[in-house]
């Protein structure tokens, strides 16, 4: 486990070749039952993601995920379990922009601010050992099912509330 994460799987960048690479990720029942604590669910019935990884330039790589799961989660009416099955596939570029192998070029022009306001850009790392499990956790608790219910279970106010008091000034209203 890296991180608190229940699930670690590291790669080496470094050793992807130009044909690229395939990593399959199956979660045993320690894991499983790690990452099913961890999402705050019931229990993961089975857990497994295919990841292709393919290098994109020097310094880019692009990961494809697919994930899928059998979840069980608690219903929010009736606290019974609810099944489901996650399938969610998602992509990762990633531009390694730790040291270099090449000697840096001195610019003594100072600091320099940059806002990075593009949310499709690359993920930035420094180190060519990725852990393939981190956006894979992040990627499962964003597709749970926010509000699980059993089939047929709906919520419904309870109507059996008391009526409201007549007001005591209720009766200056018939005065007039």
């Amino acid at each position: 486990m890296t991180d608190g994460l229940p699930l670690s799987r590291s790669y080496n960048l470094a050793r992807l070749g130009q044909a690229g690479d395939t990593v399959v990720i199956t979660a045993d029942d320690a894991q499983r039952a790690g990452v099913a604590k961890w999402a705050g669910i019931v229990g993961l019935d089975d857990f497994e993601a295919k990841v292709e990884i393919k290098k994109l330039g020097t310094s880019r790589f692009g990961l494809s995920f697919h994930l899928t799961a059998g979840v069980t989660q608690s219903c929010v009416v009736t606290l019974e379990p609810v099944k489901s099955r996650l399938d969610h596939k998602f992509d990762r570029e990633l531009h390694f922009t730790g040291p270099s192998r090449h000697k840096p070029v001195n610019d003594d022009s100072g600091p320099e601010l940059i806002l990075d306001t593009d949310e499709d850009a690359p993920e930035e790392i420094e180190s060519l050992h990725y852990d393939l499990a981190g956006p894979l956790l992040e990627e499962f608790v964003l597709s749970l099912e926010p509000y699980p219910r059993c089939p047929g279970v709906e919520f419904a106010p309870q109507t059996d509330t008391p009526e409201r008091p007549e007001s005591p000034f209720a009766v200056l209203k018939g005065l007039k």
